[in-house]
């Protein structure tokens, strides 16, 4: 095993050329630590933990490691690698540093958010998240993974974990007699190792050709067929891991494709998934000798990358709550619009987590550009789709693929809860393209997008005071870090001209 830095993001994997009469040892020493286990946990039948080792041992003996894993601010998976033997001592918890959930999209800790050096970089205890021991992408036969949650010094949940922080709000709402059922969509590019001669990004060639498609491709069979291959392992992976999604698509630009995950009214489970398959996904590109991008803008001239959310209410019978009787739209459903879209503005720090995140938001590329509304129609930011009124649901199409789930997730329902407890006004309805109607305009640099994200209390209030300050500053420090770089662009613009 070897660990590789790769920009702060730590990743671990085994080196693939390992000679078979090594692993075939080390399975037979792992086989002996199973069947050790398994025996001990038939004496411990009450842990619902153990039984969801057992199980899982049971269907995968060959397991020589788990990684177990938390997942930060930027959704990017914190953890390490340990014996399976030792999945026996993860019942109680392990430790990790409450600074994992004060780092900036490198890996850095930002100590102005408060939980590093200034509270003694103290550890906090992290527990298993029950029905999450699955699979790795990494090497399925030998490796699972298993996420973490971690509380606080009292037991309470870690107030600044982006999961604490959407569970809390979905509680709410369940408190309230409202049962969300949500889906997520994601949007990935598929790149070439290789540069082009300009040093730009560019789109893989089809495997085993020359061909590289350069023009938009949405919904295109043919493109599916060239590669067949590493979208056929990422659909085996994703039902290996129990992540309910549909088969690819090809989306509007080369190489760009999505992929949606079944709706569910377990929301927590929903944004594990999606944050499983990006790394998925990311996995077998490697593996196919491409790289995978979750990038919101990867290139000037084609559309961005986005997450959207679909998102529907029952109520404790089970029946849609966002349509009344006749199909129509129903008071609850145009409350839960109207907070939204007035909140929309100051989640966008949420929605847009990146310097290159507010790429994304330009005429012509796909996107929403204001807070707004409307029946099938995609020009708008909360879209109703057609169908029954069974089906009677929103899409929130804000959000970039680069963005965390979690606190997407969060945003949206901060909006909902906004729109129930406030006597707030619907605008208008949009009818045509709402890219060239007035709305609420969005931020468009991300320093504004946090400057009104902080200053806005409603958000404070759902989202919690010490999560708001500690990811504005953690997001804060990275743009300074960013605005200090000089580009080339720069320096070919100046150099000679200033």
């Amino acid at each position: 095993m070897h660990t590789d830095s790769n920009g702060g993001h730590y990743i671990l994997r085994f080196d693939n050329e390992r000679k078979t009469n090594q692993r075939r040892r080390i399975m037979e020493t792992n086989i002996v630590e199973v069947e050790n286990f398994v025996q001990q946990s038939e004496e411990r039948r009450g842990s619902a933990f153990t039984q969801e080792v057992k199980r899982y041992l049971e269907r995968y003996p060959n397991t020589q490691y788990v990684d177990v894993l938390l997942t930060d601010l930027n959704g990017c998976f914190r953890g390490k690698r340990i014996p399976v033997s030792s999945l026996k001592k993860l019942e109680k918890g392990c430790y990790f540093p409450a600074s994992v959930f004060a780092m900036d999209i490198l890996g850095n800790v930002v100590e102005e958010a408060g939980l590093g050096q200034e509270m003694g970089e103290p550890d906090r205890t992290c527990v298993p998240v029950l029905g999450s021991l699955t699979p790795s992408a990494a090497d399925p036969e030998f490796i699972g993974q298993m996420l973490l949650t971690m509380v606080d010094e009292d037991g309470a949940p870690f107030d600044v974990e982006p999961r604490n922080v959407l569970n809390r709000l979905w509680q709410q709402l369940r408190q309230r007699g409202l049962f969300p059922v949500v889906a997520v969509e994601l949007e990935f590019y598929l790149l070439d190792r290789q540069r082009d001669a300009e040093g730009y990004l560019q789109p893989p060639c089809a495997p085993g050709t020359d061909d590289r498609n350069t023009q938009s491709q949405v919904y295109s069979v043919d493109n599916l067929n060239h590669f067949a291959d590493v979208l056929n392992d990422i659909d085996e992976l994703a039902q290996l891991q129990l992540i309910p999604a549909d088969g690819a698509v090809a989306e509007a630009s080369p190489g760009q494709f999505e992929i949606n995950l079944y709706h569910t009214d377990n929301v927590l489970e929903a944004c594990d998934d999606a944050l499983a398959l990006k790394r998925l996904v990311r996995l077998m590109a490697e593996k196919h000798k491409m790289h995978a991008t979750f990038m919101a803008k990867p290139y000037e001239e084609h559309a961005g990358s986005g997450m959207h959310i679909h998102i529907s209410m029952q109520n404790n019978r089970g029946e849609n709550v966002l349509s009344d009787t006749e199909g129509e739209d129903s008071p609850l459903l145009k409350k839960m619009l109207a907070g939204m879209i007035d909140l929309m503005p100051s989640s966008m720090a949420l929605l847009a987590p990146n310097v290159n995140s507010y790429r994304r938001f330009q005429p012509g590329m796909y996107v929403p550009t204001q807070a707004s509304w409307g029946h099938n129609n995609r020009t708008v930011a909360l879209r109703i789709p057609c169908g029954d009124r069974h089906n009677h649901r929103v899409e929130y199409r804000v959000a970039g693929a680069d963005a965390n789930p979690y606190l997407v997730m969060a945003a949206i329902f901060a909006g909902i809860l906004h729109g129930l407890d406030n006597e707030l006004p619907l605008q208008e309805e949009v009818e045509g393209n709402g890219l060239e109607q007035e709305g609420l305009p969005f931020p468009i640099r991300q320093s504004d997008a946090l400057g009104e994200f902080i200053e806005n209390d409603h958000l404070r209030r759902y989202l919690g005071e010490r999560f708001c300050h500690v990811y504005h500053a953690c997001k804060n420090d990275e743009l300074l870090q960013f605005e200090r770089l000089i580009t080339e662009t720069e320096i070919e613009w100046m150099l000679k001209n200033a």
